[in-house]
């Protein structure tokens, strides 16, 4: 029995004699099999620019940036923390314009980034991303909880840090399960006190860099002369040891970022007029977390020393949050409470986020036969509530914290998330040369609605960069005196898991190793796609005011 017969019945293969379904809202045929729309379990189109764009910017601008960055700036210093940032930001706006393409080309309905790999790839590669990308939201769902729950010991520690956790899922799992278009206002609101946030931290650098504090004590770059400087040397010493800090800070900073691309394009099949929407998004999704980080992190090196005992280590406290430990020093009363009740809801709108994308894969996976089909089932407004309540249920991995410090729970998730989103990204940029091949082949690259700069040659330089990165991100546990089983595990766990999905997956299949570039279907969906953007009318700004509004939105 080969691949298509295995797979024909669960994908929604037509019976006998039946008419053979042609709209595509019913099914679309791909060279994973037939994915089936029907329109008992369609998704809405019920998301604004301003939903994904703040969707994208809430799931990115998290505990990586206000919790992480500590972890990173306590083990190598402010310069490697500041220049592993905005490296990582090149690679994001290369995954993302990789992925803008595709989606902007396609933004069908219930279709999530393993279908891409699929119809473009081979369906093998497309099943383990599939459950990679799942495994890896419901890992950073746990992770955000573990944040939280370290953010609100900031004030007490006399509720067992179990009851946090719980509500923090509880939210996440009610913001979830109500329709899409209250997901996404929810998700506005949060990102938009989360932005707020972040910019007021930067502005207040900024004062407390020139003296503007109550000590009027002008902060400059200190931290970055005083010893031990602004690079700690890692491992080693004199440039190797720099390098090695900058390496290690360059993989740890990962994790702010993984999967935070892809919240946009897994929103297309749920967006309004997403060809006009979704390159407005990722356009400017990039630019905008480029200067949130680059600034945050050179803030962050600006306002805390990293030998500071608070930061986030095995022996720190609750009070992690280097934002939150500057402001102590600076000696500004309430303002850290303020702040750290601010950082607490970034770990909920950056659960928010993964607990919607992972659902969404694993809808979308259902749709084709790469999940249980009981996992595509919705509510009357569309909502896929067996993923939601599945993915939450794996994530309740973060009650870990319950039996050991919050610190190194939250290494264990970050670590582990981290290297599934280098993963999810190698295949992405596999699967983006793929699809440019075909479209080549097909001379239909003109055809393109998205087109980004430095085509196709950023994205093989960027593929060898995060392959690299990938293999060698864990390079400290081989040194003798930091071998650890769990880190190791940590570190490399996701790389075997995933080819054991791959190959399982392609011997039972006996998939192919590729599809043929002549054989790859850039056609199907197409039109429709066409014809829903030829039905779009822009709004037309009726003053300033609404100038602004449209430009920002």
């Amino acid at each position: 029995m080969d691949y298509d017969d295995k797979v024909g019945t669960s994908l929604g293969a037509p019976e006998a004699g039946a008419e053979p379904k042609k709209s595509l809202d019913h099914s679309i045929s791909a060279s994973i099999g037939e994915v089936n729309l029907s329109q008992s379990h369609q998704l809405q189109r019920g998301l604004k620019s301003r939903h994904i764009q703040f969707l994208a910017l809430g799931g990115a601008i998290g505990t990586g940036l206000f919790i992480g960055s500590g972890q990173i700036l306590a083990t190598v210093g402010p310069a490697p923390l500041f220049m592993a940032y905005l490296v990582m930001m090149l690679v994001v706006w290369i995954v993302m314009n990789d992925l803008a393409e595709m989606v902007t080309y396609l933004p069908m309905k219930g279709i999530s980034i393993p279908y891409f790999v699929g119809r473009f790839v081979e369906p093998s590669l497309a099943f383990a991303t599939g459950w990679n990308y799942w495994y890896a939201y419901a890992i950073l769902i746990a992770a955000e909880c573990t944040a939280g729950a370290i953010i609100v010991q900031y004030w007490t520690h006399a509720v067992p840090v179990a009851v946090w956790i719980a509500i923090q899922l509880l939210v996440i799992l009610f913001l979830n399960i109500v329709a899409v278009s209250w997901f996404g206002e929810a998700e506005f609101w949060f990102a938009s006190v989360k932005l707020i946030t972040i910019i007021g931290l930067i502005i207040l650098g900024i004062v407390l860099f020139f003296g503007g504090g109550p000590n009027h004590d002008p902060l400059y770059f200190k931290n970055w002369q005083d010893p031990p400087g602004a690079f700690v040397p890692y491992l080693a010493e004199g440039s190797f040891g720099r390098f090695l800090a900058f390496w290690t800070a360059f993989a740890r900073a990962g994790f702010s970022f993984v999967t935070s691309p892809e919240l946009v394009a897994l929103s297309a099949g749920e967006t309004v007029a997403p060809r006009r929407n979704i390159p407005k998004a990722a356009g400017r999704f990039v630019w905008r977390l480029a200067g949130f980080y680059g600034l945050g992190s050179l803030v962050i090196g600006v306002l805390v020393p990293n030998d500071n005992n608070q930061l986030l280590s095995k022996d720190s406290n609750a009070s992690a949050s280097p934002f939150v430990i500057g402001i102590q020093r600076a000696g500004i009363p309430v303002l850290n409470h303020i702040i750290n009740a601010a950082v607490l809801t970034s770990a909920w709108s950056a659960g928010n986020a993964f607990c919607f994308s992972g659902s969404r894969v694993l809808y979308s996976m259902a749709l084709n036969g790469q999940a249980p089909k009981w996992f595509a089932l919705t509510t009357k407004r569309g909502v896929p509530y067996v993923a939601v309540l599945f993915t939450l249920a794996f994530s309740t991995l973060a009650f870990l914290n319950v039996s050991n410090t919050g610190a190194a729970a939250f290494q264990w998730f970050s670590n582990i998330s981290t290297i599934s989103g280098f993963v999810a990204w190698i295949v992405v940029m596999i699967t983006y040369i793929r699809f440019r091949k075909a479209m080549q082949y097909h001379g239909m690259l003109e055809a393109l609605p998205y087109k980004t700069p430095l085509q196709p040659y950023a994205t093989y330089v960027t593929l060898f960069v995060i392959t690299l990165l990938t293999l060698t991100n864990g390079f400290q546990v081989f040194v003798p005196k930091n071998w650890s089983a769990s880190s190791f595990l940590a570190a490399y766990i996701t790389i075997p898991v995933f080819l054991a999905l791959y190959l399982g997956h392609k011997i039972w299949f006996r998939t192919p190793f590729a599809i043929k570039t002549k054989d790859v279907d850039v056609m199907t969906g197409k039109k429709e796609m066409d014809e829903l953007e030829a039905m779009d009318q822009p709004p037309i700004p009726r003053n300033w005011i609404e100038k602004v509004w449209f430009w920002l939105a």
